[in-house]
């Protein structure tokens, strides 16, 4: 492809001595090693004295030279961008998260119900304390490893912290070796292997006949998942899991799921529903995960009552489960009495773990709730997104399982078209027009990028629509983040339909992500739908979070009216992205304008 001539050069000799030329002038960065490239084709001579906010730098190597100046900026109103580029921020904001500011949230900690924990929430600060600026790499950055290699190890200077190790090394969380970080599949309830404990698990569902396939299990919700391990593992039973776990003690947790290349996200229970929608997990997984499930009147087990289906497990491994001092006997009384009311049923309860069914059955919710056991919720609409919305502290009544739930692997049900899509007005000649529509497209995608298939693994749809594109991607070593805008028509209840995994989002907000955690971000018409010039929603602020999401190397395909497509393409090279413009037919078969954008990596040094 070109534009990255340079990218691809460093897999020939003129390559390698281009990098001994790097490593000459910078001295941090490792050559090509077992795993490939692992340095910067652009880095900047930043002076020695200078401070985070001043003595700004152009950037410039013997190869390339351009003119982004290192210095801590904020969001203004009216917004600019300079002539010389975007702004790079100082190289201790390497892993910024906007709405998981820690310095932010603390000034807001009065306010907040912290015996709910509502500080692990996500709190975006206004646009003047928002950072405008490109967000560099850490020191001694290196190209991810590539799946499935990358699921046991990932470059230690790029999840430079060393406390999971310190911690939870002897659970078999994560080990240093040497240059990498060592995953040996381990938790602090499976510290001898994921496989282990996901076939215990297993049994238990299904009375030891079987495994969490057999059990009907394709979509897991993993709360406090850690590294994300157990995720890691489940995917040999093409079982999809949604992991996430709060920005807190265990340093950096999501950051080292992610770069393993794990489908997670930062996100807490603590006052607001969770970002998926209702009816759409088999099972909710609970290993450690620091919840007080018991607290509040048991608000969050309703919560995980109205994300799982029917029939679906809630797997607990928590010392309530079997230890007999401390409270814990208390606590596992008030989770036998507050699971009862909701009518589930515990099925299981062995080494270290027990398991409850939710049953739907109304007549015991009824009964239940006559006894001021528990209340039911009033009727809602199911088409409005989870998103900033208040916990419920009551159950809701629904129909029994649906016929989704009868279909018991992913491949069956990639093709389903989900009823939800009736209630929004979207048939089913548009459904499956939009999944031929995307297998053509991402074979021309491919074509574009012009590289192998194993270099691409996280990807991102910032605009899914009903998961077309995801499913064109299925065969391949890819796991996909749906993200249905919340001013948008609520088709994530379909997307987890076809066996796939997503979340609500508003782009006018951050994602709740690290920097550099993203392959590929696919922004189908995703500007068109912000093109309302609202402070926050500006193309270049949702060019900016596309720029703290994607890794170094990354893409981003953009397809758009030519109007946006045109101002894209003009900005991208102040962000630092190389851009080519193509043209694909849409899908009413006419041109429409597809942007490739590839972002540089390049570095503060």
């Amino acid at each position: 492809m070109s534009g990255f001539a340079l990218g691809s050069a460093f897999d020939s000799k003129s390559g390698l001595m281009i990098m001994v030329a790097l490593l000459l002038m910078v001295g941090t960065f490792y050559a090509g090693t077992l795993f490939g490239n692992n340095g910067p084709i652009y880095v900047s001579e930043l002076p020695s004295n200078s401070s985070s906010s001043s003595s700004p730098s152009s950037f410039s190597t013997g190869i390339s030279t351009f003119t982004n100046k290192v210095a801590l900026t904020y969001r203004k109103t009216p917004l600019l961008i300079p002539e010389t580029g975007m702004n790079v921020c100082p190289l201790t904001f390497n892993e910024y998260i906007p709405c998981h500011d820690v310095s932010y949230i603390k000034s807001l900690l009065p306010n907040l119900d912290v015996s709910r924990k509502e500080e692990l929430e996500r709190h975006c600060p206004p646009l003047e304390k928002r950072l405008f600026c490109l967000i560099p790499p850490p020191e001694d950055y290196k190209i991810p490893i590539q799946w499935p290699t990358s699921r046991d190890f990932v470059w230690r200077s790029n999840v430079n912290h060393t406390r999971l190790a310190e911690v939870k090394g002897g659970q078999n969380w994560v080990h240093e070796k040497n240059q990498l970080w060592w995953f040996p599949g381990g938790g602090t309830h499976f510290k001898h292997g994921a496989p282990e404990y996901i076939q215990r698990v297993g049994n238990m569902t299904t009375s030891e006949t079987g495994d969490l396939r057999s059990a009907g299990v394709v979509q897991v919700l993993d709360v406090g998942c850690g590294v994300a391990s157990f995720s890691a593992y489940l995917l040999p039973l093409d079982i999809q899991t949604m992991s996430f776990a709060p920005k807190d003690g265990h340093e950096n947790q999501i950051q080292f799921a992610l770069e393993r290349g794990i489908g997670t996200m930062i996100s807490a229970l603590a006052t607001k529903q969770l970002p998926y929608p209702s009816s759409s997990f088999e099972m909710v997984h609970c290993s450690r995960c620091r919840v007080d499930w018991h607290e509040n009147d048991g608000i969050l087990l309703k919560e995980v009552n109205r994300l799982l289906r029917s029939n679906g497990y809630f797997v607990y491994s928590a010392p309530p489960a079997y230890r007999k001092d401390k409270d814990y006997p208390l606590i596992w009384n008030k989770l036998v009495n507050l699971t009862s009311a909701m009518c589930w049923k515990l099925i299981a309860r062995k080494v270290q773990t027990a398991i409850w069914v939710k049953q739907e059955n109304q007549a015991c919710l009824l009964d239940n709730a006559e006894q001021k056991l528990l209340n039911i919720c009033d009727a809602v609409n199911d088409s409005k997104p989870s998103w900033n919305t208040p916990m419920r502290n009551c159950i809701q009544v629904i129909s029994g399982q649906t016929n989704i739930q009868k279909l018991h692997t992913r491949a069956e049900r990639l093709s389903v078209y989900s009823q939800s899509l009736s209630k929004i007005d979207i048939n089913e000649k548009e459904f499956s027009s939009d999944t031929l529509f995307w297998q053509d497209q991402v074979s021309l995608y491919w074509r574009l990028m012009n590289i192998s298939k194993t270099e691409i693994r996280n990807v991102m749809d910032m605009n899914a629509f009903c998961g077309g594109f995801a499913v064109a991607l299925n065969t391949l070593p890819v796991w996909v983040m749906n993200i249905v805008p919340v001013s948008t028509k609520n088709t994530l209840s379909a997307i987890y339909d076809r066996g796939l995994i997503g979340a609500f989002h508003d782009w006018c907000e951050p994602f709740s992500t690290y920097p550099r955690t993203y392959d590929l971000l696919h922004a189908d018409h995703l500007f068109s739908l912000y093109n309302n010039k609202v402070e926050g929603c500006l193309l270049e602020d949702i060019m900016l979070e596309m720029d703290r999401m994607i890794r170094p190397q990354g893409f981003i395909i953009i397809r758009d009216v030519e109007s946006i497509a045109s101002r894209i393409q003009d900005l991208a090279p102040k962000f630092l992205w190389e851009v080519t413009s193509h043209m694909a037919k849409n899908k009413e078969s006419n041109a429409e304008t597809v942007l490739l954008c590839r972002k540089k990596f390049w570095a503060i040094v």
